[in-house]
């Protein structure tokens, strides 16, 4: 097996939170979607990210989530956590919680609520953080997601963090689309594991020297994602493979990416459990839900078995 060349790498996906009726997580139909997306080319799982309606739930509500994971068996060393919240206490509590189950690593946000901060004030931000978890197990993925934070992560940032904690801050989710962001910081931190947010620049990434992906759709397509990871690490053309997985994207990408994953869980597993979800975010109307169906089905892809 070729060793790895970065700290975290692969293809994680950002995995969707179901719901019970109640709106309270369904931690038992979560941990079988994660059994399934590990069973289906899964490296990891990035749990209570964005896709996850992480910022719709409390910190213990969170912290419950991943003690519910690990006590139903999801191994801890495949699990990137989202722990970045506004407040440094709850990153540093949820970020403790997460390393408490093996988490390899985690994702972190910047605080998000003010505007306009100087890296000077996010890099006293990460520290702070880093330096109350007080734990050398501790590995960061930045995230960056200025289309959502407002808050973005620059180089000047990055390269101040890797100067100062280079075996903690390892890595970077880059959601803002932009190609050119991602190759530049894979080129310019060598070893430093930047991801792909979006399943269209995949390939692209990790031709430039990218580690991977940690994507919205690898909750329905994760075995496209690790067929594109694995081949081009093999040296196999699998330029096919990632237009069909770009396909997949483009089409759920016209609706909220939350909603339409649950709704094509709902319609695979049988189980309209799966259409839960938390206001502000809405469930699909039933023509969006006859577009997505239509256009996802045209594709030709189908879903493994349901777990």
């Amino acid at each position: 097996m070729a060793k790895p060349k970065f700290a975290v790498e692969g293809v994680y996906t950002a995995v969707l939170t179901p719901m019970t009726k109640t709106l309270d997580p369904d931690t038992k139909l979560m941990a079988a979607h994660c059994r399934w997306l590990l069973a289906n080319g899964c490296d990891g799982l990035g749990v209570l990210g964005t896709t996850g309606e992480a910022n719709s739930f409390g910190l213990k509500e969170r912290i419950a989530i991943l003690d519910a994971l690990a006590k139903a068996g999801i191994p801890g060393t495949r699990l990137m956590p989202g722990t970045g919240c506004c407040a440094i206490p709850d990153t540093v509590a949820l970020t403790r919680a997460a390393l408490a189950h093996g988490a390899s690593s985690v994702l972190m946000l910047p605080p998000f609520y003010y505007k306009k901060v100087s890296d000077d004030g996010l890099f006293a931000a990460y520290s702070e953080v880093i330096q109350r978890v007080g734990d050398g197990k501790l590995r960061i993925c930045l995230y960056h997601f200025p289309q959502m934070s407002g808050v973005p992560i620059t180089y000047g940032l990055i390269e101040k963090l890797l100067k100062a904690y280079p075996k903690t801050v390892v890595g970077m989710k880059d959601s803002s689309g932009e190609l050119a962001n991602m190759t530049g910081a894979a080129r310019n931190f060598p070893g430093f594991a930047v991801f792909a947010g979006s399943d269209e620049l995949l390939l692209p990434l990790i031709e430039a020297g990218g580690a991977g992906c940690i994507t919205a759709c690898a909750n329905v397509a994760s075995v496209l994602a690790a067929e594109v990871f694995g081949g081009f690490r093999k040296g196999k053309d699998v330029k096919a493979v990632h237009r069909t997985l770009s396909d997949v994207r483009r089409t759920i990408a016209q609706f909220p990416l939350s909603s339409a994953l649950k709704t094509l869980m709902a319609r695979h597993t049988g189980d309209d459990q799966w259409l839960n979800i938390r206001p502000p975010l809405v469930r699909m109307s039933a023509a969006d839900k006859e577009k997505l169906f239509q256009g996802f089905d045209a594709i030709g892809f189908e879903l493994p078995m349901a777990a």
